[in-house]
């Protein structure tokens, strides 16, 4: 039990000492130049999204920039709620998409048709159901140009509604904190370490053109962390940064969306590897789903030892939840956070396996 403890030690250690390489958006960005930037949105059956989208939008305190909304091919009222919200604003255009080409993706496509109407020097890829602060844009940028990165991206703090939204969306930050080595993700070119967020991603045009841009990744469901591979491929520089304190997303509003957006991801977003997958699957059952057990085992025994190591799985989740902006008292529920995971990915992988297709807004994936 003491090394059992000790483990759970390290991984609180390094979850510490790992954030101390997520820089976070500056409070007061500085810009000593303020370029175009493109602000593009691919929207698809996004009717209930369009006025908070668009407030978050008109409300963004950066000047010198343009939103580029791509319907595509919504079957909902998509297209005029955009109409009514956008009201004539000059700095707003909408494009209607085109049919999906064989054997790409649809969120890709979409964004690949905006970049081709994108005048900006810099291209911020946004999804339709993230709110953010007013001068999230310009702190995006501010800390992209210290950084000297041709890419930055990162994942927002979470409103998470549905009971399975609680339990695996904020799994998001607490899989970055743990298992990738953000300096590596950060100050190397090292792409096995890269994490990527489709949600909130600024490129700089130049070297998102050079890269092929989202053709280069046209028939991924993971198409976030693929490109951002790509951009380390061509020697540019990524950042993943916290953007909590500026940016938020309600991702899903049933357990049916949180389930089939999981699912479709899941396995891919591990390579389609089933050694990984059970490798996770054992690590997860060990170390995360057993202390609840031991806790429980060790109170009616008398072996209150037995208990550390359920709190510190508590304490590893609520340090991520502290620092990401999430409501602390869901560390508690670590345990059905890994098991909703586990359960998830186990699931992705038998559909692989099956050859079964992934299902997302009336469009199937293979």
């Amino acid at each position: 039990m003491i090394f059992y403890i000790g483990i759970h030690v390290l991984f609180l250690a390094w979850i510490i000492i790992n954030r101390l390489f997520l820089p976070s958006l500056p409070k007061r960005p500085e810009l000593t130049a303020e370029p175009l930037v493109s602000v593009l949105v691919p929207m698809r059956n996004e009717e209930r999204n369009v006025a908070t989208l668009i407030k978050s939008l008109k409300h963004s305190t950066y000047q010198h920039v343009e939103f580029i909304l791509l319907n595509d091919q919504s079957t909902d009222g998509t297209q005029l709620a955009l109409e009514r919200e956008i009201a004539g604003d000059p700095r707003f255009t909408i494009m209607m998409g085109k049919k999906l080409p064989e054997d790409w993706v649809g969120k890709v496509h979409a964004c690949h048709q905006l970049q081709q109407d994108a005048s900006g020097d810099y291209l911020l890829f946004v999804d339709a159901d993230v709110r953010f602060r007013p001068k999230a844009i310009e702190q995006s940028l501010a800390l992209l140009q210290r950084k000297k990165a041709h890419l930055l991206t990162g994942f927002p703090a979470f409103d998470v509604s549905p009971f399975l939204s609680k339990l695996l969306v904020p799994m998001q930050h607490f899989v970055v904190l743990f298992h990738l080595p953000i300096f590596l993700a950060n100050y190397t070119k090292f792409k096995a370490a890269t994490a990527a967020n489709g949600m909130w991603m600024l490129f700089e045009t130049t070297s998102y053109r050079e890269i092929g841009g989202h053709a280069a990744v046209y028939d991924s469901l993971v198409e976030d962390v693929h490109i951002a591979r790509k951009v380390k491929e061509h020697d540019f520089r990524v950042v993943l940064a916290n953007i909590t304190s500026s940016v938020k997303c309600r991702m899903y509003d049933t357990n049916a969306e949180v389930w089939e957006g999981f699912l479709k991801n899941s396995y891919a977003g591990i390579g389609r590897s089933p050694i990984m997958a059970i490798i996770l699957i054992l690590f997860y059952g060990i170390f995360y789903i057993l202390p609840p057990f031991l806790a429980v085992y060790g109170i009616f025994n008398g072996l209150y030892i037995w208990i550390v190591p359920y709190v510190l799985t508590v304490a590893q989740r609520w340090y991520i939840d502290m620092v990401t902006n999430q409501r602390w008292y869901l560390s508690f529920l670590i345990p059905l956070q890994a098991f909703a995971m586990l359960a998830v990915l186990t699931q992705s992988m038998r559909k692989s396996i099956k050859k079964q297709a992934y299902s997302w807004k009336g469009r199937h994936y293979s």
